[in-house]
């Protein structure tokens, strides 16, 4: 675990910080896009509500603020655009002819939401994409002014991977390194004085033992505790379209160009009886329809994972729409994985091919090749699967890379 305040001199964080005789009350926020551009696909901030959950479990409460909650369109699958309000540009940005928007609710709509709120003991705010900075920092500016001298804590996938701009420039208090949930459960104790009731978590809350080889130099082994995570906290919404789940945590694959083996250094993988619960979960209890997968390595030991996930989702009867935005490794693609993807009701699925470059395919990971995504394609049409089910990711601005190459 890191902390640290602002300014970078360490904080030692302890009860003396709050004398806190009630339950304390925290502030989760899930904060704006700021980009030229940005969809709704099936967006929600995960970590952030797996950690609201947490939170309640050892005795907290809890109110969720979602700045992206609040779409302008809707489409079958609850996916859609988001409500946007054209900003200035960055001064980098200046440059580029295009508009630049804040994605989301409105400020004025957030003002009211926070003055709605009981004041917090502490604010803790997500965030996304390293480029979406701006929208975490205006909602810690906004968030300061309107609760004074509440800490706020910044993590998400920014404050790991962009740690020291983040404790620069961010405003605030501290600065939480990493995705590691018993971590951020410390830190909140420690500075709101309220003790856990419960033993501390195991290794991630996954329980089952992962070895698989990827791209690294060593098979990545793991031994999770028998621990599962509780489900995220989507009860904290008045209104859902959709839930969001995770079965994997991690990546065996150390491609260049992605940051998920820095976020999660190990690969771990949930038991397959456990995740088909979660999804009977949310499909009877909430009476959902369409459910995200945000694996990184949805498909990897497919016979392991992803296959008993089916086919128990399968006999249980579960009519659901799944669908995977964060795409399929494709060579992990076979026919009977095709057929499960859509006997199980999987209407949106995304390819992870990169590059059709071969030399580049090479030098980034060699994760995939043109014959293996010609392969896959081939077996999602034999199962079923229509142009209009299937997309395919490519990157654009690589290293070396040409502008003919991303239009071909």
């Amino acid at each position: 675990m890191i902390l640290v305040v602002a300014n970078g001199m360490p904080l030692e964080c302890s009860s003396e910080m709050f004398h806190v005789k009630h339950k304390p009350h925290i502030l989760l926020i899930n904060p704006w896009i700021t980009d030229f551009s940005a969809y709704n696909f099936w967006i929600k901030p995960l970590g952030l509500l797996v950690i609201g959950s947490l939170l309640r479990e050892h005795g907290f409460r809890v109110t969720l603020i979602d700045c992206l909650d609040f779409p302008d369109k809707k489409k079958q699958y609850g996916d859609g655009k988001f409500h946007k309000t054209k900003i200035q540009k960055p001064i980098p940005l200046k440059s580029i002819p295009r508009n630049y928007s804040r994605y989301g609710i409105p400020v004025e709509m957030l003002l009211e939401k926070l003055s709605s709120v009981e004041e917090p003991d502490l604010i803790a705010v997500t965030s996304g994409m390293t480029y979406w900075y701006p929208g975490a920092f205006e909602a810690i500016q906004i968030a300061k002014k309107s609760f004074k001298g509440v800490p706020i804590i910044l993590g998400g996938i920014y404050a790991s991977l962009c740690y020291e701009h983040a404790k620069e420039y961010s405003g605030a208090d501290c600065v939480y390194k990493g995705g590691d949930e018993q971590g951020i459960l410390e830190l909140i104790w420690k500075m709101t004085g309220l003790e856990f009731p419960h033993a501390p978590l195991g290794v991630h809350g996954y329980p089952e033992p992962c070895e698989v080889q990827g791209c690294g130099p060593e098979p990545i082994a793991i031994q999770g505790e028998n621990r599962e995570l509780p489900y995220p906290a989507f009860d904290l919404y008045s209104q859902l379209d959709y839930v969001c789940i995770s079965t994997t945590r991690g990546c065996p694959f150390r491609c260049t160009y992605c940051a998920t083996p820095v976020l999660s250094k190990e690969f771990h993988r949930r038991d397959p009886i456990g995740v088909a619960d979660e999804i009977e979960h949310w499909t009877t209890k909430y009476a959902l329809r369409n459910i995200a997968f945000y694996d990184d390595a949805l498909l990897i030991q497919s016979s392991e994972h992803i296959v008993p996930i089916l086919k128990e989702v399968i006999r249980r009867g579960i009519q659901c729409n799944f669908h995977t935005p964060n795409a399929l490794h494709i060579r992990e693609i076979n026919d009977e994985v095709a057929g499960l993807l859509l006997r199980s009701g999987f209407k949106t699925i995304r390819l992870g091919l990169e590059t059709s470059n071969e030399m580049i395919q090479n030098e980034t990971g060699a994760k995939v090749n043109n014959e293996q995504f010609q392969h896959a394609t081939k077996l999602l049409r034999k199962a079923g699967y229509s142009e209009q089910n299937v997309g395919v990711y490519i990157l654009a601005g690589l290293p070396g890379q040409r502008v003919e190459e991303v239009e071909e």
